[in-house]
């Protein structure tokens, strides 16, 4: 009987040996367990349980994953033998089995034998939980989102004529962001995302896939049938932000290719070169925040290619002038300030500013521009101060894009003293719409240009979608209302823009902000701006932006005539 049951042994166990080398296919998984089962029974075992661990520290905790692999269900089990597996990359296996108390015990020659075939198991299940884990390192990221890689590999594994036919591909961020993560801490945050990701799988559903490139911006791909109800709500969502109930709405920029029947991928940046392109001027928001890809922008791209290979030499020929646009106090006509404004000259042509700023503004080739028209302005100012020219505070417009540069306000102080310019004639003014820079970046700016003495403004003040939060985090020196605010010709004082001009007005004033009014441009408008006890303007009522040479005729003449 001992040697027939040795013989059945031999023989589970050379089937056990062979399958657990082969491929994890779910057959061979679902024999190997079959066979483990027997030997449990075999040798007289209740129950058998493998725990997995990715670290020590999960070991220690608790932390890890736990499965039965052989169980009869008996009460009053004890264990009996343990075996402990480590990986060179530290990952642990154990497997423990019990015998019911009342049950004969193991010989020694029985438990040489569960032992080794214990051995055998946990080889196999931790070469099988390692390659999970391979897996989950190469393809997921530390949040659980599928990553670029996923994306890639997704992509590569559909690359036959027809695999698309029927799909879209879309890049999109999750916009001003930063405002959750400040409203609801990072967990609130992480919640959102969780949400969000697990909302996009559900309806996008299997066949198709999202991934996180990082941060806040994903790229998917689905069915075009599922495109409206996708893009609706990318728009405008309502996501969970804490266990509590607590919801916030969010919207995304983004870039939809729809890809055409029969259309092959011959390399995954073929379709992300694509997706790119839509989501970066959907992300400009001048066409709004979806924008699909067409043919159209092949001629964008080359254009911002030809603009970015002409910055260089455009920079060291000064083809950039500065224009001025004078700053006028509209109860005196003196003139109070300006502001500097880019224009290129090329090939005897002046570029309209919408044909080079947004490109630049795509990357961080614009911070070029704006250290150079810095530059040029204290030139101007240190020969204006020279000549006894009462010349007043220039504003220089900064991009966003140097938000990430932690030498930036060393590089602004740097440039204005080599001209030899006092810091209270330079205003750094930030366009109002920064707002996928998390604000303490911001502040931590706006705080250390203060210190040295330098005004600072935040430029189009209510056209961003944190206009109040803005000004409540960061403590700004000007506020410049953009024109949408200013009141029309014979206006009726109670119409929604007044109300809202004249509280944007009284609200600065208890802060403590200086106003700028920007787009005036006409009488009318001047005397409503009286009434509400705005002194300070700038538009085409008084002037247009000018070549220095004019500037320099305006503030000889030092004053406007006001009505």
């Amino acid at each position: 009987m001992d040697k027939d049951r040795d013989y059945c042994f031999l023989k589970l166990y050379e089937q056990l040996a062979s399958l657990t080398q082969t491929v994890n296919q779910k057959p061979e998984i679902r024999q190997i367990e079959k066979i483990l089962n027997e030997i449990s029974s075999m040798f007289r075992l209740a129950k058998g349980v493998t725990h997995f661990y990715k670290n020590p520290g999960d070991e220690q905790r608790g932390v890890g994953e736990t499965m039965i692999s052989y169980d009869i269900g008996a009460e009053n089990i004890k264990p009996v033998h343990t075996v402990r597996f480590v990986t060179k990359l530290l990952a642990i296996t154990t497997m423990t089995v019990y015998m019911t108390e009342d049950e004969e015990q193991l010989t020694e020659e029985e438990l040489f034998k569960v032992d080794l075939t214990m051995r055998t198991a946990l080889a196999f299940i931790s070469r099988n939980r390692l390659q999970v884990m391979a897996e989950e390192l190469a393809f997921f990221d530390d949040m659980g989102f599928r990553n670029i890689r996923s994306f890639f590999r997704f992509l590569a594994w559909n690359s036959k004529p027809g695999d698309f036919n029927g799909m879209a591909a879309i890049q999109y961020n999750l916009r001003h962001f930063a405002l959750v993560n400040e409203g609801y801490g990072r967990s609130g945050g992480d919640m959102v995302l969780k949400n969000h990701y697990k909302y996009i799988e559900n309806l996008i559903g299997k066949g198709c896939m999202v991934s996180r490139l990082g941060g806040d911006t994903f790229v998917c791909v689905c069915r075009q049938t599922d495109l409206p109800e996708l893009l609706e709500y990318l728009d405008d969502a309502v996501v969970l932000a804490n266990p509590n109930g607590k919801t916030v709405n969010i919207s995304a920029s983004a870039g939809v290719f729809k890809i055409p029947d029969g259309y092959t991928v011959g390399n995954p940046n073929d379709i992300m070169g694509k997706i790119i392109q839509a989501y970066q001027i959907a992300q400009a928001g001048e066409n709004g925040h979806i924008v699909f890809y067409s043919d159209m922008m092949l001629t964008m791209k080359e254009r911002a290619k030809k603009i970015g290979k002409m910055l260089p030499d455009a920079l060291k020929n000064n083809e950039f002038h500065v224009f001025y646009q004078p700053k006028v106090n509209i109860n005196t006509g003196e003139i109070c300030g300006a502001e500097a404004l880019c224009r290129w000259f090329h090939d005897g042509q002046i570029m309209s500013p919408m044909e080079f700023i947004p490109i630049l503004e795509r990357t961080s080739e614009i911070c070029k521009v704006d250290f150079h028209m810095l530059d040029q302005v204290c030139s101007h100012l240190r020969k204006w101060l020279d000549a006894g020219k009462k010349a007043g505070r220039i504003s220089v417009n900064f991009s966003r894009r140097h938000m990430a540069n932690p030498y930036l306000v060393d590089q602004i102080i740097e440039i204005i003293d080599r001209h030899s310019v006092p810091h209270e004639y330079i205003e750094i003014e930030l366009t109002e719409t920064t707002t996928d820079v998390e604000f303490r970046d911001l502040k931590r700016v706006v705080e250390d240009l203060q210190e040295h003495g330098l005004c600072t403004t935040v430029d189009d003040f209510g056209m961003g979608y944190s206009s109040l939060n803005l000004i409540r985090v960061v403590p700004w020196n000007v506020l410049k209302v953009d024109r949408v605010f200013v009141p029309l010709d014979d206006e009726a004082t109670d119409s929604a823009r007044c109300i809202m001009f004249k509280h944007v007005i009284a609200m600065a004033k208890e802060l403590g902000l200086e106003c700028i009014i920007e787009g005036v441009e006409t009488n009318a408008q001047v005397k409503i701006l009286r009434d509400f006890g705005c002194d300070k303007v700038q538009g085409y009522l008084f002037d247009k932006p000018l070549p220095i040479e004019d500037f320099e005729q305006r503030l000889d003449m030092q004053r406007y005539d006001i009505d």
